[in-house]
Order: structure tokens, then C-alpha cells, then sequence
């Protein structure tokens, strides 16, 4: 048995020694080392050995094993260390090759617009307050004393979803409830940013969405003349210090007295030009004193408190400071359109 472990010995490493691929040793492994090889053949007819042979075979089992196994090992490292040096060669990256840059992403100019609004205003110690979308009729409407059969509900098309409940025309809603939650408590110093929703056919200068910042004041002697010095401000250091504001006597169902607000042309200077119609002046925004049904329905004794609220349109905000021409550019995510204000 001894002879024929040797013998064993010899074949593998004769065989191992031509090996030419993986595949090939593996089955090399399989065919001497498996359990169906003929060294685990060799080791179940030790039975048949007497006492002091037993431990002799053994041992020449094993270093017949052992041999075997080395080689194995040792052509599986150099295979292994092949196939790593390939898969290196393969995955190479030639690093001095020019990088591909990435593209730089920016603020949409709504956003900004919005964020410069809110600064200011924060500035000027107010707080920003925010509500829903999908709104009640009552806050949208009849607490800002438009009751159901008012006819300026003519000039809002609304999204209405039931009969009372809409995609808000205008974020007012947001300062009859804020109202409700302070009950009673002054002073009141927010503005109330987001989307609303009007059913108007989509051009140059609507859209059927857009978006709106309110403001509302409510104290003790609060005065016109303090939201003239508010807006004023406002648009001084939106579109620079020398910008001027004109009040122009209007009407909102919401506030009494109301007006309508133009800043001059900073295309112009106020001399008159194409963009302001030869006028000199841009109308942005409408604003008044809080009418006082509106201040009794928030829960505020209008004897007592007055207050001025003011809306404007972050698009026509934005159209005026960049002198953009058509509202669907902020909504159509064209790029050529976006990339101008990567910078700005």
C-alpha cells in the first residue's frame, strides 16, 4: 500500500505539473482529493492493516495529501494573482485624461425671489406663515368679507373641488388664520408665501398657477402711512434706493381704503419707456387698511385695532427685477432659460 501511495504521489504531481487553466485544476482537485479519489479509496482499506502498520500508511497518507495540497495552493495563488492583474488591467483608469465637469445647479429665480422678499421682510420683523393649498370657503373667501353672493367673486375663477372646498385663490387665508390662533393678540407682523390657483387661460403674463406673498400688520394706530413707509422700503431694497412708489386709490373687498402700488421704471428711471408703457411706472403689488369686517371675523375689536395687509406676485416681482418678458418661462424648466441665473 505504501507503493501504491507513492505511486498516487507521483501521477498527481505529474499531472498537476501540465495544468494549463483553473477549470483543469479544479477537476485535478476533485479527481485525487474528492471523496470518490483514489487516496480516500487508499484510506478506507486501512481497515484491513494490522495494529503496526496502520500508523506507518497513515502517515504516508497524509504527506501524500499534504504534498498534493501544496501544489494545488500554489498554482490557485498564481491563478488568483493573474486573474487580479487582469481585472486591474481591464478596470484601468487613465487618470491623466481631462475630467468631465459636472454641471452646476443653481436656485430657480422664483425661489430666490422668494427668499430675497422673505429677508427683507424678516428684516423688518416679521414672521413667515404658511397654510394649505386645498382651502375652505370660508377662509378663502367670506372671513375676507367676500360672503357667497359677492360679486367680486366674479374676478376669481376658482378651482372648487366641492362646494365648499377650493384650491385657494390667494393666500389671505393664511392671515384669517393666523388671526384665529393668536385670538386677540397683537401685534401681528407676517408675511404668507405659496402657490395659488386661478382658472385663467395661460399667456404672456397669467398662468392658471402662480405664486403669491401677502403681508398683514394688526396693532394699536397702525396707519396708512405706516404701509407707505413698509413698501417703500420694501421696494427700495429690492430694486435698489432710488426707487420711488405711487399709491393709487382701488378697491378690495378685503381692505378700506385700498390701493393699487407702483414702483418707477428701473428700466428708465421713471423717464418713460417701452417696458412701462411711456409712463415711468410699474404696477407690483396691491395693498390697503384691513377692513374692519375682515378684523371682526378674525376675532379683533376694530374700534380698537387697525391693521394693513398688502399681496404681490412673486413672478411679477421676479418678470420686473430681471426683466423677464413671459411668466411661462419660470414654469416650462427650460434650460437655456434657467442657466442665465446660475450666476445671479
Amino acid at each position: 500500500m505504501k507503493e501504491r501511495l507513492e505511486a498516487l504521489k507521483q501521477e498527481a504531481l505529474q499531472e498537476l505539473s501540465g495544468v494549463g487553466s483553473q477549470q483543469e485544476l479544479n477537476d485535478l482537485r476533485v479527481k485525487y482529493l474528492g471523496k470518490k479519489g483514489p487516496l480516500t479509496e487508499v484510506l478506507r482499506g486501512m481497515g484491513a492493516l494490522s495494529a503496526e502498520e496502520r500508523p506507518i500508511i497513515g502517515q504516508v497518507a497524509n504527506d501524500v495529501r499534504a504534498a498534493i495540497e501544496a501544489v494545488i495552493e500554489e498554482k490557485q495563488a498564481a491563478y488568483t494573482k493573474q486573474e487580479t492583474e487582469n481585472r486591474l488591467r481591464a478596470e484601468m483608469i487613465d487618470v491623466t485624461l481631462p475630467g468631465r465637469p459636472s454641471q452646476q445647479g443653481a436656485v430657480h429665480p422664483l425661489s430666490k425671489v422668494i427668499q430675497e422678499i422673505e429677508d427683507i421682510f424678516i428684516g423688518m420683523g416679521y414672521t413667515v406663515a404658511e397654510g394649505p393649498e386645498v382651502e375652505q370657503d370660508y377662509y378663502n373667501f367670506e372671513a375676507l368679507n367676500l360672503p357667497k353672493d359677492h360679486p367680486a367673486r366674479d374676478m376669481q375663477d376658482s378651482f372648487y373641488i366641492t362646494e365648499e372646498i377650493l384650491m385657494r385663490t390667494q393666500t389671505s387665508p393664511v392671515q384669517v388664520r393666523t388671526m384665529e390662533k393668536r385670538k386677540g393678540e397683537v401685534p401681528i407682523k407676517i408675511i404668507c408665501p405659496g402657490k395659488v390657483y386661478r382658472r385663467d387661460d395661460d399667456d404672456a403674463t397669467h398662468s392658471h398657477m402662480f405664486t403669491q406673498i401677502e403681508g398683514l400688520v394688526i396693532d394699536r394706530n397702525v396707519r396708512m402711512s405706516d404701509l407707505k413707509g413698509t413698501l417703500l422700503q420694501f421696494v427700495q431694497e429690492m430694486y435698489g434706493p432710488k426707487t420711488k412708489i405711487r399709491l393709487r386709490p382701488s378697491f378690495f373687498p378685503f381692505t378700506e381704503p385700498s390701493v393699487e402700488v407702483d414702483v418707477s421704471c428701473a428700466m428708465c428711471g421713471g423717464d418713460g419707456c417701452r417696458t412701462c408703457k411711456q409712463t415711468g411706472w410699474l404696477e407690483i403689488l396691491g395693498a390697503g387698511m384691513v377692513h374692519p369686517r375682515v378684523l371682526e371675523m378674525g376675532g379683533y375689536d376694530p374700534k380698537e385695532y387697525t391693521g394693513f395687509a398688502f399681496g404681490m406676485g412673486v413672478e411679477r416681482i421676479a418678470m420686473l427685477k430681471y426683466g423677464i418678458e413671459d411668466i411661462r418661462h419660470f414654469y416650462t424648466n427650460d434650460l437655456r432659460f434657467l442657466k442665465q441665473f446660475l450666476h445671479v
